[in-house]
């Protein structure tokens, strides 16, 4: 969706032009305001707005139904009765042509008397459908009269229980596009196929207007699954949390994994629009997502493995506050206050009791620079007498290098993130990795195993 929706919003603002939000709800069964709420929500956090262009499949149904209408005057169209297992053995194969209904000749006052009698509800879910009359040896399934209306005693969200024939989604699609003077419909390679349909059915109606189906590739990233149907299954399987779980590549759980939207729009510009489809490295993503952040984000000090720092030389209950900067490149976000005190943590990381060539934070007898604060010099290690895993570090600190540069043009290689004890906040944190271990899980037998 993410690739739709900066591509769409994207051309129409570059061309001077307009891009509508039009809802697909010609199946009722499956109409949920959740969804309809989200790709809202989704739109806007992308920063793009659609103004008062918002529709609804279900905004045309009378024109579409009249629409209907008029193919079957024209002969372009014909109620057929063959139930569903038959409709796929008569459409034939990719290698054989399909068969003729039986119901194809009907003729255009029998279709009309059916196809309003369908609207009426006399008939059961499945006993017709409204299929358009093309060629059912067409080398393109799609052109094998294609059904395009079936029966469906549902509620519909909109329109209640005013409808009992809905539309199918490749009849609605052109028509409201046409309807609503669409210029370039754009949709995914998946529809390439469908496009002979697309200008079949405009070419037999008196629409104002005839759009321009363009395909483009889909978005594939590694380590993960981006089809709606895959995702489903992921959900419903509770192999994750929810829609927003932040493992999911929706944009719902990049927005809950802390991805902002400006990455996601760089990204996708990055990528590009082609007709090729392939896999991008999630490391695309994660370096915009970087870069994104390095330029928006506040600041903060943190560790996440702490490990205890005692000062010997500082005085005890002594506490001064540090100016830091938000932003080490935007002053415009202003500083903050960090309490310095005796005790701190820093990350257990950070230090090591026989460190190797290159490795330049804190180990016996070495400086570093406290971010902000002071050169300190570890002087001695506290160790478990038990694990021998190390507990503390008592070192020294020069109060001369008060803001990280020494007066004496001595230099240290080391700077260190740390945290005052005294002042410390418990912190959750929750680190995400790749969802799946494999780079191309979509391509697996079985994905979930």
């Amino acid at each position: 969706h993410a690739k739709s929706i900066c591509l769409n919003f994207g051309l129409a603002r570059d061309f001077g032009g307009v891009c509508h939000l039009r809802f697909d709800d010609t199946n009722p069964a499956k109409e949920e305001v959740e969804f309809v709420q989200a790709i809202e929500r989704d739109v806007r956090w992308l920063g793009f707005d659609w103004g008062d262009r918002r529709f609804h499949a279900s905004d045309y149904f009378e024109q579409l139904y009249d629409f209907a209408c008029h193919l079957i005057r024209t002969g372009k169209a014909y109620v057929c009765s063959l139930s569903a297992e038959d409709t796929r053995a008569y459409r034939g194969t990719l290698t054989e042509p399909g068969r003729d209904s039986p119901y194809r000749t009907r003729t255009a006052d029998e279709n009309l008397d059916l196809f309003t009698r369908m609207r009426a509800g006399e008939f059961a879910d499945g006993a017709h459908v409204l299929r358009a009359r093309i060629d059912m040896a067409s080398p393109n399934l799609n052109l094998r009269d294609p059904v395009l209306y079936r029966i469906k005693h549902a509620p519909h969200p909109i329109t209640g229980n005013a409808w009992c024939v809905y539309p199918m989604y490749d009849y609605a699609h052109c028509v409201s596009d046409a309807l609503e003077g669409i210029t370039h419909s754009l949709c995914t390679l998946e529809f390439e196929d469908h496009r002979a349909l697309y200008d079949w059915i405009l070419d037999q109606l008196p629409v104002p207007c005839h759009p321009r189906q363009i395909e483009f590739s889909r978005l594939n990233l590694s380590y993960t699954v981006m089809s709606k149907r895959r995702l489903h299954e992921l959900v419903t399987g509770r192999h994750v949390n929810g829609w927003d779980d932040p493992r999911l590549p929706t944009l719902s759980g990049l927005r809950r994994r802390g991805v902002p939207a400006a990455a996601i729009r760089d990204f996708c510009e990055r990528v590009g629009v082609t007709r090729k489809e392939n896999v991008i490295d999630l490391v695309q993503l994660e370096t915009c997502t970087r870069e994104a952040l390095e330029q928006s984000a506040p600041r903060a000090l943190a560790v996440l493995r702490p490990l205890k720092v005692v000062i010997e030389n500082y005085p005890a209950g002594q506490v001064e506050w540090l100016d830091a900067p938000n932003h080490p490149q935007r002053p415009e976000l202003g500083s903050r206050q960090l309490p310095f005190g005796r005790e701190l943590y820093i990350e257990r990381d950070d230090f090591m009791l026989d460190p190797p060539k290159g490795f330049h934070r804190l180990a016996p007898g070495r400086e570093v620079r406290l971010r902000f604060a002071y050169f300190i010099r570890c002087e001695q290690v506290v160790t478990d007498p038990v694990s021998g895993e190390v507990t503390q570090l008592i070192c020294s600190y020069d109060p001369a290098t008060r803001g990280g540069n020494a007066p004496d043009g001595r230099k240290v290689k080391g700077t260190l993130h740390w945290v005052d004890a005294a002042h410390a906040v418990t912190a959750e944190v929750r680190l995400y990795d790749r969802l799946f271990s494999v780079p191309d899980p979509a391509g697996q037998d079985d994905y979930l195993s």
